[in-house]
């Protein structure tokens, strides 16, 4: 059951820090859920090495800074499939693509092309850079659908965590995505300003406001699921379910039983789960 709505402004910094710290809510080690990120990663790596029907690319370049690149792949008996772009997390300051790959083999035994974008990490970037960054890269994809070999009129958006706030942001900003999967994300940014995840990002209340998703004209955002792990903090499930019901196409807010912060997104594309159905359905496809 969901908890009763807490203003943010009214907790104190201490207790900021821990609403916004997701790791608090695993008892402060999230170590192991890295770890797995990166052995998923490798083991998608080693399976498109041995599948034939498959396009894997790695290293493509969407920009000049050295993390603005993105991983491709490709079933390749689908002629023209839809695109799935994951945006990871990591607070606008951890983690890169090459960890980032844990659903890349479920994408394409769904019958997708998938490419996972990397970006220029804080304190080097600021947000506002990396959306833009994000917004670089979606628009390069596009327009390079047809070399690609996927369909330019059905490009969906997934992220988790500061993931999920570039998509939502990324969106925003590009009106032909088809819809968006937002996992554990943060869509008010504000509340940031006042905890440790701020040392990084330098970011002052004008910033935060002009940069969360919350904050603006949503009458165009594209179709949405919106998931979060029932074992989070408070406020990341408020944050979640605000931002749902601001939405015109959104499913009801998926509170993922047994999921965290961290291991939520392994659901992403996962048939056999509330939230892969959920994200199958809306983009139309299945699973081999």
């Amino acid at each position: 059951m969901m908890q009763p709505t807490i203003d943010w402004r009214s907790l104190s910094l201490e207790q900021l820090e821990q609403a916004y710290s997701p790791s608090s809510a695993i008892g402060g080690n999230y170590q192991p859920f890295i770890d797995q990120y990166m052995q998923r990663s490798a083991q998608a790596r080693a399976w498109f090495a041995g599948q034939s029907e498959c396009t894997a690319r790695y290293d493509c370049f969407y920009g000049q800074g050295s993390r603005q690149q993105f991983d491709f792949f490709k079933p390749h008996e689908t002629k023209k499939p839809p695109l799935l772009v994951y945006i990871h997390g990591g607070y606008w300051q951890e983690l890169s693509k090459n960890e980032s790959l844990f659903v890349a083999d479920q994408a394409v035994q769904a019958g997708l092309a998938h490419a996972v974008l990397g970006y220029t990490l804080a304190p080097s970037a600021s947000v506002g850079d990396i959306v833009a960054q994000c917004v670089q890269a979606l628009r390069y994809l596009r327009a390079q659908a047809d070399v690609l070999g996927f369909d330019a009129q059905r490009i969906y958006l997934a992220g988790s965590s500061a993931g999920a706030h570039l998509a939502a942001m990324t969106a925003l900003q590009c009106p032909f995505v088809a819809g968006t999967v937002l996992v554990s994300g943060i869509y008010e940014l504000e509340p940031l300003i006042h905890t440790s995840i701020n040392t990084a990002l330098g970011m002052n209340a004008a910033q935060a406001q002009e940069l969360s998703p919350a904050l603006q004209n949503l009458s165009y955002f594209p179709p949405a699921v919106i998931a979060v792990g029932d074992i989070e903090t408070a406020q990341f499930k408020q944050q979640s379910v605000a931002f749902a019901k601001q939405l015109k196409q959104c499913a009801s807010v998926l509170t993922i039983e047994g999921r965290n912060h961290f291991d939520v997104v392994f659901d992403l594309l996962d048939p056999a789960t509330l939230l892969g159905q959920a994200s199958l359905s809306l983009m139309g496809v299945g699973s081999w």
